[in-house]
């Protein structure tokens, strides 16, 4: 059962809203991702990606990162189940995880990441334009703002809250995208 309501979106598309290139473009530049962990062919963000046959939650991450981190934007309509198996490969496999997900910390999922996660940082200034997977063009209207929640690869010895700007985000991912062409 989904805590996430609130998406217009048709049941057939609800799950497949792709990440802003520019948005992955500024974390990736953190991260240096070796993993798409929730994609399809269309909308995979990396090299390596596990589309929803190939199923996330049981592929062990593993057999595509040795050492690293994997990027998630799970299906919001039940984040629970990835918000477990990101906490289950950072502490089992050492894979870090940085999820993309609505800033709502009143859900259940919320509650059970914060017991494993390093940091849940909020991104501030606006909400995200998801890109459609009908259209591939940027939709707005998101009805919540965003947060990353992230895992780091080796044992985690706080919890920390930190706060970027979506705006800095997007202008500095639209740079690299630009150096990159």
């Amino acid at each position: 059962m989904s805590d996430y309501g609130g998406s217009n979106t048709p049941a057939e598309h609800k799950d497949t809203w792709q990440t802003p290139p520019e948005l992955f473009a500024a974390i990736n530049a953190e991260f240096s991702f070796q993993l798409d962990a929730a994609a399809s062919e269309r909308n995979a963000l990396c090299r390596n990606f596990i589309t929803e046959e190939q199923d996330t939650l049981v592929t062990p991450w593993s057999d595509y990162v040795a050492i690293g981190y994997a990027w998630m934007n799970p299906p919001y309509s039940n984040p629970l189940p990835f918000v477990q198996k990101a906490a289950h490969e950072a502490e089992v496999n050492n894979i870090g995880c940085v999820m993309l997900l609505p800033a709502d910390q009143s859900v259940g999922w919320f509650k059970e990441a914060i017991k494993t996660a390093s940091e849940v940082r909020c991104i501030t200034g606006g909400r995200l334009s998801f890109i459609s997977s009908q259209s591939g063009k940027p939709v707005g209207g998101n009805t919540k703002g965003s947060m990353l929640i992230i895992w780091r690869p080796y044992p985690r010895t706080q919890l920390i809250g930190t706060f970027v700007d979506k705006n800095t985000l997007m202008n500095f991912g639209a740079k690299l995208i630009a150096r990159a062409a």
